[in-house]
């Protein structure tokens, strides 16, 4: 596992935000199948990835660098440990172990719908200013994705994560400006977590901002999210369907906002109040959700509104099904 330094942060202003509709797409292989309307894929990240802060004007990854293809582990790594901008596309498998440090400014972006990471993941160290989109996790031994030490601007898009040994996305230690979105949770057991233990709330409260949008929780089982201290995190227009432990969880004074979301068979789709597991109460609002066949949604306090960083569109709770099926998970966007 390498640790990377930290450098000046540079970037362009991220593209307007917006979601736009197109025509009925086909179903490629290994991609969420519906016949829906499918969304087109954004060109650049919505929620905090897109918002100026820390020296960094959105989050743009790789541009102004070259551009070059991964089709070997040892390509693969030797990229992401380079120094500069560089758009990586990752074509076919790239087994590796362990978890592997990125360094600032990449786009590391699957090819079509076969692209793989199997058995290790990516960590992000002091790194900042990365995308990661169109890849398929299988078989992590320990997180797929671990974003940690004051990390910030990454987006993880279009991803599908299948059978990680712990997090398929964890996001720790001071990390902020992060958005996750459009990926499809493929029944992973601990699917995301923020904040990593009731003990570091020195170093996260204030921090952790994430927004999570127009993901796919399908028959995953719990942390969709886990919060420690964090606030805002924003949870909209999710899919959650058969979650069996539970969908959101707000603990250790964290402040959640979770809106326009789809419950589908969940029996405890938010705690709050409660706390969890060891774990003290944490804040959550909820507002414009939908819950058929589902428990009721625990909620807790006030929370700081997102739209106080960045302004957004909210799709309705009862279209959010066919949208998110149609159009997360890998091959639904262009490398």
């Amino acid at each position: 596992m390498r640790s990377l330094s930290s450098r000046a942060a540079r970037g362009v202003p991220a593209l307007a935000l917006g979601l736009l509709l197109a025509a009925i797409a086909p179903v490629q292989a290994g991609a969420v199948a519906d016949t829906a309307v499918a969304p087109v894929a954004e060109t650049s990240p919505t929620g905090f990835a897109a918002v100026n802060a820390l020296g960094q004007n959105g989050t743009t990854g790789g541009v102004g660098g070259a551009t070059v293809t991964a089709t070997t582990t040892e390509q693969f790594l030797e990229y992401i440990d380079t120094v500069g901008p560089l758009v990586i596309r990752v074509q076919g498998t790239i087994d590796i172990t362990s978890k592997q440090g990125v360094r600032p400014n990449k786009t590391i972006i699957g090819v079509g719908s076969s692209a793989v990471i199997n058995g290790g993941g990516l960590e992000f160290y002091r790194s900042y200013n990365v995308i990661v989109r169109n890849i398929k996790f299988t078989d992590a031994e320990d997180d797929a994705v671990s974003v940690g030490q004051e990390s910030h601007h990454i987006w993880i898009d279009h991803n599908e994560f299948v059978a990680p040994l712990d997090g398929a996305v964890d996001i720790v230690r001071g990390a902020e400006y992060i958005t996750v979105s459009w990926n499809w949770f493929n029944k992973t057991d601990k699917s995301m977590l923020l904040g990593h233990s009731d003990g570091n709330g020195s170093q996260d409260t204030g921090k952790l901002k994430v927004s999570i949008h127009h993901n796919f929780f399908d028959d995953s089982r719990q942390r969709h999210p886990r919060v420690r201290f964090g606030e805002p995190v924003h949870v909209y227009n999710n899919y959650y369907k058969g979650n069996a432990v539970y969908g959101v969880a707000s603990t250790m004074n964290a402040g959640v906002v979770v809106e326009g979301n789809h419950f589908e068979g969940v029996p405890k789709p938010c705690w709050s109040a409660s706390g969890y597991d060891a774990s003290g109460p944490g804040r959550l609002v909820q507002r414009n959700n939908l819950f058929p066949g589902s428990g009721t949604c625990e909620t807790n306090g006030t929370v700081t509104e997102p739209r106080t960083y960045y302004a957004y569109t909210l799709d309705p709770a009862a279209d959010v099904p066919a949208l998110v099926r149609a159009g997360a998970g890998i091959g639904k966007i262009g490398a």
